[in-house]
């Protein structure tokens, strides 16, 4: 199994075997993984196909060498396109008899005929609510007695075209194209804990290019967002703030940056390479005070501009609900920090815990995307996120084909994964 986590920053990939028959028994062994500096990619879209191809090719061919196996296909993890979800419901009488699987899949076919995505394409599609004659909180609505039943659907979509300048780029890359998930859903899959996806959290995936969350109430995903400023954005602040290259820019902001004052620093110099190739030009000499004068507002304003539009959104943020923070740009030094301020919630750094064994080069926040794509395939959406979770991709693909009756199929997909 790989997936490839397509950034501004840097491409990915990480190639597991799960070990055991049963997915009940399965753990997660890492193979391999590679990883090179991006190219053709801006703000989470593809704008250079053959250099985001090569970029993919490289990252894979590392993991196939550490691995010693060959890559037929992968599934890639974005944050790009537009990112962002809605919520449709269903609702269908029922009979004398208990609740069984027909009757759940006729409720889920009852919400998906609402969805409308011109120009999009569903990626998730995942039951977040069950409800028996109103009652809600039901995990398993099977077996029970009713009259009626609801269910509340959340639908993470994309651009279609994005979609398909992704898989473009894969197959330029000799790979077959496996499908596409959200960054901040499989991220939050490898760094949330059981407890707080059921007393509510929201995982923020910060990336070179954009900035994502995933948010979490109940034991489900209930909204995905994403805005188009990350880490890159404070790269360039600081190339044109301190006259220097994008290289020297990123290398000062990793070594001195931080996102909070510390104790002399208006006293502290800093040198960055001059911006051009005239060899007679001298560094660039500033205090570590105007470093970090750049950083913050930047970083304040991303997190602001992403409290907001949850804000906006409507999501059910629980009043206990914590921020865990994932993607290389929560590595900055002081982002936990100001994240705090921000949201005025706890807030901590994640880390891919749900795959073990990694190496500690591969076990930081920028990595917990790739993790999360193999942990979602390799135990399914029940054991990923909750017993509500009953799309898999075959009954999506099938649910979403008007020419298609996918009931007979999906019944039989539930009696084997629930």
């Amino acid at each position: 199994m790989a997936a490839v986590d397509l950034g501004a920053s840097k491409v990915t990939c990480f190639i597991m075997k799960p070990e055991g028959v049963r997915r009940a028994d399965r753990t997660l062994t890492c193979a391999g993984v590679g990883y090179v500096q991006s190219r053709g990619v801006r703000s989470g879209a593809i704008v250079n196909l053959d250099e985001a191809s090569e970029a993919i090719a490289q990252a894979v061919e590392r993991a196939e060498n550490v691995a010693g196996v060959n890559v037929q296909g992968v599934t890639v993890a974005t944050s790009g396109g537009q990112l962002t979800s809605s919520r449709v419901a269903g609702r269908v009488s029922l009979g004398a008899k208990p609740i069984s699987d027909n009757d759940l899949v006729r409720g889920i076919q009852a919400a998906l005929g609402q969805i409308r995505l011109p120009g999009r394409r569903a990626v998730h599609i995942l039951p977040i609510a069950w409800a028996v004659d109103g009652q809600g909180g039901v995990r398993d609505p099977r077996a029970m007695f009713g009259r009626t039943l609801s269910v509340e659907l959340l639908v993470v979509s994309i651009s279609e075209a994005v979609i398909q300048t992704l898989a473009a780029s894969v197959e330029r890359a000799h790979l077959q194209f496996e499908g596409v998930v959200a960054a901040p859903f499989v991220s939050a899959l490898a760094a949330l804990e059981e407890d707080e996806m059921d007393l509510g959290a929201v995982c923020i995936d910060m990336g070179g290019g954009s900035t994502s969350a995933a948010v979490f109430s109940g034991g489900s995903v209930v909204h995905v967002d994403t805005i188009p400023v990350g880490g890159q954005h404070v790269t360039q602040d600081i190339a044109r703030g301190l006259s220097t290259s994008i290289a020297g820019a990123e290398r000062i902001k990793t070594l001195h940056g931080s996102a909070i004052a510390s104790a002399n620093e208006d006293r502290e110099m800093i040198e960055a390479p001059p911006r051009g190739d005239d060899p007679g030009a001298g560094p660039v000499v500033a205090p570590r005070s105007l470093l970090k004068g750049i950083i913050a507002p930047r970083v304040e304003e991303t997190l602001e501009l992403l409290r907001d539009r949850l804000k906006a959104s409507g999501a059910p943020l629980e009043a206990g609900a914590g921020i865990v923070l994932t993607g290389g740009a929560s590595q900055l030094a002081g982002v936990r920090e100001v994240a705090v301020r921000v949201f005025d919630r706890p807030v901590r750094l994640g880390r891919p815990r749900r795959v073990p064994h990694l190496a500690d080069a591969a076990s930081g926040p920028a990595f917990c995307a790739a993790a999360g794509v193999l942990h979602r395939s390799a135990f399914g959406p029940r054991e990923a996120v909750s017993a509500r979770a009953l799309a898999s991709a075959k009954l999506r693909r099938e649910a979403l084909d008007p020419g298609a009756n996918p009931v007979a199929k999906a019944a039989a997909w539930l009696r084997e994964n629930l």
